[in-house]
Order: C-alpha cells, then sequence, then structure tokens
C-alpha cells in the first residue's frame, strides 16, 4: 500500500461520511461501509436472515444479471482521492469477485434521485478483489468528489470502503466566518511527527468532541531526554491567532506541557506559543501574538502524551485565500 493510505479517509463516519443509497442491503446494512472501527465478525450470530456480517451485503442475484449492485457514499470531507480501500474482511465465501468505484462532485444537499442522475466517473474501474482482504486501489484524478459509488459485481459483501485523499475546501465558507485552519475537512493534515504509536497524529485534527483516547493522537511513553512532536499545514498561509489543545479522555497520559512553532513560506521557524502547562481531561485555549503569515505549524509535546483535539483559528492571507481559490477551481474545472 502506498503512503496515500496516511492521508486523512474522507468518506469517514466520524468525518460526516454517510452511505445515503444502495439497491440492496438484504443481508447486511449499507452504513457499516463507513463506521470508523475495524470490521469484527462473531460466529455462529444470526438474526432473521442468517449470519450477521459487520459489512454491507446484498442478496445473491436469481435474475441472471450481471449485476452490479451498488451503494452511494456521501464524502464527509470534499476532496481529491489518491487511494481506495475495499475492505472484504470476513466475506470468504460471499465476497463479490470483482469491484469499481465512481465519483462526482455535486454542491450543496442533493436528494438521492439527484445523486443517480449526476455524471459519475471512473475511480477504480473494474477489478478483481480476494475475500477477507485489504484491497487498495490507487487513484489518478484531479477532480474534486463529493461522493462515491461502489459498485459490486454481480453481488456479494465488502466489510469497510476508505476514501484517502486531500481535503479541497470551498472557499465560500471562508470568508468572513470562524475557520479552523487545522481541521482536515479545511485541508490540513499532520506531514511528520515523531511518533503514533498508540493512535495516529491526524486524528486530533477531526470535527467533533474526541470520544474515547483512541480517538486523539497518543504517543509511547518515553524513556529519553527528548519530546514529542507534530508537523501540522495549514489549509493555507494564515496569521494564526487562537490555539485550542483539548486533552479530553488522557487522564494520567496527558502532557505535561505544549509549545507551538510555526513555519513562513521561506522555511523560517518562529515561536508562536512559548511552553505551556496543560491539564489532564481538559480542553484549553490560548492567544498567540503575531503578525507573521505562516503556512505549517509544529506543536511540541513535552515530553509526551495524548491530544485529543488542535485546533487554530487566523486569518487567511489574500496569498493563502488565492491558493485556496485557485485549487478549488482547478479541481472543478477538472470534471
Amino acid at each position: 500500500m502506498s503512503d496515500w493510505s496516511q492521508l486523512p479517509d474522507l468518506a469517514a463516519r466520524r468525518g460526516g461520511g454517510s452511505v445515503v443509497a444502495a439497491n440492496d442491503e438484504f443481508f447486511a446494512e449499507r452504513e457499516n461501509l463507513v463506521r470508523d472501527e475495524p470490521p469484527t465478525y462473531r460466529p455462529h450470530t444470526f438474526n432473521a436472515k442468517g449470519q450477521v456480517y459487520d459489512g454491507w451485503e446484498t442478496r445473491r442475484r436469481r435474475d441472471g444479471g450481471a449485476g452490479p449492485d451498488w451503494a452511494v457514499i456521501r464524502l464527509g470531507i470534499a476532496g481529491i482521492p489518491a487511494g481506495i480501500i475495499v475492505d472484504t474482511a470476513h466475506f470468504v465465501g460471499n465476497f463479490p469477485p470483482r469491484v469499481s468505484v465512481e465519483g462526482c462532485d455535486v454542491p450543496g444537499h442533493p436528494s438521492v434521485e439527484q445523486l443517480l442522475e449526476a455524471d459519475w466517473h471512473t475511480l477504480v474501474p473494474v477489478s478483481a478483489v480476494e475475500g477477507d482482504t485489504l484491497n487498495s486501489f490507487e487513484v489518478d484524478t484531479d477532480r474534486r468528489i463529493t461522493h462515491v459509488r461502489v459498485n459490486m459485481h454481480p453481488d456479494g459483501g465488502i466489510a469497510r470502503v476508505r476514501v484517502h485523499g486531500n481535503a479541497i475546501p470551498d472557499p465560500q465558507w471562508i470568508d468572513d466566518i470562524p475557520f479552523d485552519l487545522l481541521a482536515l475537512h479545511n485541508g490540513g493534515r499532520v506531514t511528520a511527527c515523531s511518533d503514533g504509536f498508540f493512535s495516529p497524529p491526524n486524528n486530533m485534527l477531526q470535527q467533533g468532541i474526541s470520544r474515547f483516547m483512541a480517538d486523539g493522537w497518543e504517543m509511547r511513553r518515553r524513556r529519553d531526554d527528548g519530546n514529542d512532536w507534530a508537523t501540522v499545514a495549514l489549509a493555507a498561509e494564515a496569521i494564526p491567532a487562537v490555539l485550542e489543545v483539548d486533552t479530553t479522555h488522557y487522564k494520567g497520559n496527558a502532557p505535561a506541557r505544549i509549545s507551538l512553532d510555526g513555519y513562513t513560506s521561506d522555511g523560517e521557524l518562529i515561536g508562536l506559543l512559548e511552553p505551556v502547562t496543560l491539564q489532564p481531561d481538559a480542553p484549553h485555549r490560548f492567544r498567540l501574538d503575531t503578525d507573521t503569515p505562516v503556512h505549517q505549524v509544529r506543536l511540541n509535546v513535552f515530553p509526551d502524551g495524548g491530544i485529543a483535539r488542535l485546533r487554530l483559528f487566523g486569518r487567511i492571507t489574500l496569498a493563502g485565500r488565492t491558493y485556496l481559490e485557485n485549487r478549488f477551481t482547478a479541481a472543478i474545472s477538472a470534471h
């Protein structure tokens, strides 16, 4: 699997993803496709329709048709997909022999009927898959996608679908509105980190309140004199004003202190927040005193611990606004 698997999952339920329609879900519900948890299996667990599967499963086709069976997923984060994982975990005698995936970009809040009539294009051509396997497919596109349609040829079961890629936010939701420069759905993402042993750092850039400890970023215990850190790319160049750091659920393993640095466009590292003490299981807010635009920040954690959520609010520069506008326009015009 390529490095694209480290990019945010644009379809994840915790990011707002949803399975809005399917032509059939007789044996197992379509909503399971975007569940955040890894798929599980309990043998000899039956309901009125048969063995219970943690995934989406359609009935056996008896009409002689070649299919496909299909499910439409609304991405929680609109963006450009770089790779797609079709996970057939625990589907052994009932997985589809082939799958394909299509994408479309429909603004606003379209109905199912409008989506089915949309201009769909191929992201993953009809391809063979294996059962009980993470089937990964690299995607080559420059188009912004809001929805994907997963097709099974002709029928069967899929546990999870992950759509890894880069967010392309609509610039109309930036001006005169509080804007989180680090949020995954706005295009922020972790580009490097010292450690993500217990849970990955992109977790702390998710929407909403952290649900439990593994829903944030947690490192292993350090046994040296160093400290942990994560470098995060902003959605665009901006002048940061307020930092929010949340240690919810981290009670015996919150960091002792944190600090924040910023990278300017010419690579200079500047201090944005001197080391400050954190409390366990608590939200924190800090004002930043700078007039210097930055495009990345580095969160320093002393010495280690867990961060549930990280937010950074500020003013996008003209150059940053132009970058977002051009990127959005290019992704739309690629259709």
